[in-house]
């Protein structure tokens, strides 16, 4: 789903420094922020938003849609499930380190009741000019502004400044989908290209990967069939053979996941590749720029 304006948000760890800091903003902007979750400060009021003990307890009360997490990795597993047994529709996990086998059970929990999980270790989601879930500058105008290219990032930093030259180029977007850097990740690259070609905003996609996994090339078959123009850069051309990079899902293996893998899986595909992210305006259709 595309996070919109009438989405509904609970952020769980709202108490802490950054889910204060980062729900404030969100309100600020537009998010419609419902209310959050604190054990130890369930009945009172933050940012004046309701407090609840959990998940479970604030939907009792409330409807929510997209339960964000500011939890730290070792409390992530019950967060995450406490919001899929709450009925979300959408978890948004910021969370990184978590460990695996608890990813593990959070992606079963969340595939049972039919939530759809981003990360863990994303930055979040933006709908320029409308809401944002996570942890973006969407509030500056100079980095997001509505426009008509999807975004989508392994990467938050990444993304951020691919969304920078885009909108300094007089490209807007359409939304941003970062899809977190973990090795196991809730929406692949490939699902939220899915997700962008039907949403009639979205009038071309740029990727923005990184090597490790094969994330890229499994999201190269789909758009070799997509009506809408495609970009990509791939993170990573220089890392030395077998030198590990930041995100855990930056492994290669057997020659899947290397920089010319991806890129020649992207190419073969009709997806044209930047060298450098500065390149990405140049590559994506001039009527775009007319449109934004």
């Amino acid at each position: 789903m595309i996070l919109r304006k009438e989405h509904r948000i609970l952020v769980q760890g709202v108490t802490g420094k950054q889910g204060t800091f980062w729900t404030d903003a969100m309100i600020k902007y537009g998010a419609q922020v419902v209310g959050g979750v604190s054990p130890r400060k369930a009945g009172a009021n933050h940012l004046g938003k309701p407090v609840y003990a959990s998940a479970v307890d604030a939907a009792k009360a409330q409807h929510f849609d997209v339960a964000l997490m500011f939890i730290p990795p070792i409390m992530a597993k019950a967060a995450a499930i406490d919001a899929c047994e709450a009925g979300a529709e959408l978890l948004i996990c910021l969370t990184e380190h978590v460990p695996l086998h608890d990813a593990l059970e959070m992606h079963a929990a969340a595939k049972a009741s039919n939530t759809r999980i981003i990360g863990p270790n994303t930055a979040g989601l933006v709908t320029p000019g409308e809401t944002f879930a996570g942890i973006l500058p969407a509030f500056n105008a100079t980095v997001f502004r509505p426009g008509n290219v999807g975004v989508i990032s392994r990467s938050g930093s990444l993304g951020t400044l691919l969304s920078l030259i885009l909108s300094q180029n007089g490209l807007g977007q359409s939304a941003f989908y970062g899809i977190g850097g973990d090795s196991i990740i809730g929406t692949t690259t490939r699902e939220a290209l899915e997700i962008m070609d039907r949403d009639v905003r979205t009038e071309a996609v740029v990727i923005c990967g990184e090597i490790g996994g094969t994330a890229e090339e499994d999201a190269a078959e789909y758009a070799a069939s997509m009506g809408k123009p495609v970009v990509a850069f791939v993170a990573g051309r220089a890392s030395p053979p077998g030198k590990k990079m930041g995100h855990a899902g930056a492994i290669v293996s057997r020659g899947k996941g290397s920089y010319l893998s991806k890129r020649r899986a992207l190419e073969a595909a009709g997806i044209d590749v930047a060298d450098v992210p500065s390149d990405i305006p140049k590559l994506l259709p001039a009527y775009l720029k007319n449109a934004a």
